[in-house]
C-alpha cells in the first residue's frame, strides 16, 4: 500500500467517523426531545430518558460495529523504506 492509499483510508475513517457521530448526534436528540410526549415508562424512566441513554449508547455500539465492518481497513502504518531494511536517515 503506498504512502497515498494509507492518507486516503485514513482520510475516508476520518471522515466516516465524523459522519457517525453527526448521525449519533441526531439521533441523541430524536431519542431525547422527539419521544419527550410519549407517555411510556420503562423502569419507571420515561420513554425519552432510556433512549437517550442507553439507546444512545447501544446506537453507537452498532455504528462502530457497521465502521469497522465496512469503513475502517487493517494496514500496516510503517515507512515502506523501513520495512525493506533501508536507512532513512542516510
Amino acid at each position: 500500500m503506498t504512502e497515498w492509499e494509507k492518507y486516503q483510508q485514513i482520510r475516508r475513517e476520518a471522515v466516516f467517523t465524523g459522519l457517525a457521530l453527526l448521525v449519533l448526534i441526531l439521533f441523541w436528540c430524536w431519542a431525547g426531545f422527539g419521544l419527550a410526549d410519549v407517555d411510556t415508562e420503562i423502569f419507571g424512566l420515561p420513554l425519552w430518558a432510556v433512549t437517550s441513554s442507553i439507546g444512545v449508547w447501544l446506537f453507537a455500539i452498532v455504528l462502530v460495529k457497521i465502521l469497522l465492518k465496512f469503513v475502517f481497513r487493517d494496514m500496516p502504518l510503517e515507512d515502506s523504506q523501513v520495512e525493506k531494511g533501508a536507512d532513512i536517515h542516510e
